[in-house]
C-alpha cells in the first residue's frame, strides 16, 4: 500500500515542478513586455460616421490628419484637437469644409505643441467640432492607435 501513495506522490511532485516552471517562464515574458497585446494592435484612426480619417502620422511634437468629409453637407467653424496636443488646428483659416473634401487641403491639417515619446504606441483621443448648415455645434469623438515615429 505505501508503495502506491509514493508512486502518486512522485508523480504529482514531477507534474507539480513542470507547471510551476511553465508559469515562471511566462510570468518571464509578460515582465519584459514579450506578450503586451498593444505591440501586435494594428494602427487605426477611427472617428465619427461621415468623417473619415485617410491617413494620419504623429511623431514627437506633432500629429498630421487626412480627414474628410463625408456628411452629404457643407460644415463650417471646424476645429480639430488631439488630447495631448496643446494646440487645436482650423482647416487653414478657411471656416467651411466642403462635402467631399479633405481638411485643409491635400495635405490635411497639423497640430502641434505635443509631447509623445518617439517609439512609443499611443492611444488617444482626437475631437472634431463643427457647425452644420442649421448652426447646431456638434462635437464627434474618433480615436487614433498608432507608434509615434
Amino acid at each position: 500500500m505505501k508503495k502506491k501513495g509514493q508512486a502518486a506522490l512522485e508523480f504529482m511532485m514531477t507534474y507539480g515542478w513542470a507547471i510551476l516552471v511553465v508559469l515562471i517562464a511566462i510570468a518571464a515574458l509578460a515582465y519584459f513586455g514579450i506578450l503586451n497585446p498593444q505591440r501586435f494592435a494594428p494602427e487605426s484612426c477611427t472617428i465619427a460616421p461621415g468623417i473619415s480619417c485617410d491617413d494620419f502620422k504623429v511623431n514627437a511634437t506633432t500629429a498630421t490628419f487626412i480627414l474628410r468629409n463625408g456628411m452629404g453637407k457643407d460644415l463650417s467653424s471646424v476645429s480639430v484637437s488631439f488630447s495631448t496636443c496643446n494646440q487645436s488646428s482650423e482647416a487653414d483659416g478657411d471656416d467651411t469644409w466642403a462635402d467631399g473634401t479633405v481638411l485643409g487641403g491635400s495635405d490635411g491639417i497639423t497640430l502641434t505643441g505635443c509631447s509623445f515619446t518617439s517609439g512609443t504606441r499611443i492611444k488617444q483621443d482626437i475631437i472634431i467640432s463643427y457647425k452644420d448648415p442649421s448652426g447646431i455645434t456638434h462635437t464627434k469623438t474618433g480615436q487614433v492607435i498608432t507608434k509615434v515615429e
